[in-house]
């Protein structure tokens, strides 16, 4: 969800940069600790949303030594119009894809590990149990270690979603991403509806349940109002919003940059409608304080 590119000094000061507001500049990746999980993430041949997205919070999570690690390969199925994850055929996945997930995240020491993936829809099992044995493993070498998985949308298989959600994660995430109305245009191989089931779903199955979405597209305050409701009535647990930026000029223009201000507005809403946890800001993104909402 919601993919930044970073914004260098350098980039501040060009003229292509100007438009975009203060609270949006973010400072390049520095330090030691982040030098160490870059150097593991490169050893272990992982990939991760932080990378692929081009998250602009990479800097901070990987100084702090946590990073969103993400399976199943680094070519999405789908071609979503916001997702700076590369679109095609995906290869082959590689089975001991989770013995090397987990001893990453054992070596890194994290005590909160965020796991998410492409969407796999060629795959009849759309990588369920991939997914189920990385977190199985994880929790085999790193048993103190908490898990949030971040799943993609599984088209209506029920099956391959318990199987996914099964292995012992304590939070399981499944972004809506934006409004009803911008569905066709942001996620035209998803539906909204069918979307909320799966996070229903999952609550019925007695997991801690988590979602995000962006603003920024175009959307009225009233359909934001309306899809934090409808996350809430499906047993939505945690609700993540941050602003959209176009990660290329491939992707879908940004309609407003929403002030921080309206942030505070959704998070004071949001927690007026019952949800346990809203993290809502600028830059925030659907991994980012995944600690805080266990």
């Amino acid at each position: 969800m919601l993919d930044l590119p970073i914004i260098s000094e350098i980039e501040k000061e060009a003229p292509k940069r100007s438009r975009k507001p203060s609270w949006l500049r973010v400072k390049l990746p520095i330090g030691e600790d982040y030098k160490r999980v870059r150097k593991l993430v490169d050893e272990y041949n992982l990939h991760t949303i932080c990378q692929s997205g081009n998250c602009p919070n990479m800097g901070e999570c990987w100084g702090a030594g946590t990073a969103t690690f993400m399976i199943l390969g680094n070519v999405c199925t789908r071609s979503c119009s916001f997702c700076a994850v590369k679109t095609g055929r995906p290869p082959e996945y590689d089975e001991d894809e989770p013995n090397r997930v987990s001893d990453a995240i054992s070596l890194m020491q994290v005590k909160h590990a965020v796991i998410t993936s492409v969407n796999r829809d060629e795959l009849k099992d759309r990588g369920a149990e991939i997914w189920y044995q990385t977190v199985v493993k994880v929790k085999e070498k790193s048993p103190e270690t908490t898990i949030e998985t971040l799943i993609p949308d599984v088209r209506a298989n029920w099956e391959a979603l318990e199987r996914m959600i099964s292995a012992g994660q304590e939070v399981v995430s499944h972004n809506m991403e934006t409004v009803r109305s911008l569905y066709r245009k942001v996620r035209p191989q998803a539906k909204y509806d069918r979307s909320l089931e799966q996070i229903q779903r999952t609550k019925d199955y007695g997991k801690r349940t988590k979602s995000g979405f962006m603003v920024g597209l175009g959307e009225t305050k009233e359909e934001v109002l309306e899809i934090m409701n409808d996350l809430h009535a499906h047993g939505c647990d945690v609700v993540t919003i941050g602003q959209y930026l176009q990660p290329t000029k491939m992707h879908l223009a940004v309609e407003e940059y929403v002030t921080p201000e309206t942030f505070d507005y959704y998070k004071e809403e949001g927690l007026k409608m019952g949800f346990d946890f809203v993290e809502s800001g600028p830059l925030v993104r659907s991994s980012y304080h995944a600690e805080r909402h266990l």
